[in-house]
């Protein structure tokens, strides 16, 4: 199922619907096939294209956790807190500082 929306999202890419959207659906598509790797290029490029977005940080760190690299969850979770705080999101500030304190005290 997800294999024909990563192709649709991977066409669009570099044309007038580029933006964090996209790469943000496309890098959610790709880490829910597995492809942890992708799903954090496509998320990177959707901070670079907004980094004000703070579902993109949020998934990012998510990813990075899922790629067993905690440091670089926990760096784009401080990006998407500062994010969500500069956008009035508040849930994704309060869900990335729970994710972030949980891993801090889980770290040796």
């Amino acid at each position: 199922m997800n294999a024909g929306l990563i192709a649709n999202l991977r066409r669009q890419c570099g044309g007038p619907r580029d933006g964090a959207l996209l790469r943000f659906s496309l890098g959610n598509a790709l880490l829910a096939e597995g492809a942890v790797d992708e799903a954090i290029d496509e998320l990177r490029r959707a901070t670079v294209f907004d980094p004000a977005y703070s579902a993109a940080w949020k998934l990012l760190g998510k990813a990075c956790l899922d790629a067993g690299q905690p440091q670089a969850a926990a760096d784009a979770w401080r990006h998407g807190i500062a994010a969500a705080a500069q956008r009035g999101d508040q849930q994704a500030g309060k869900e990335m500082q729970v994710f972030l304190r949980r891993l801090e005290k889980n770290s040796p």
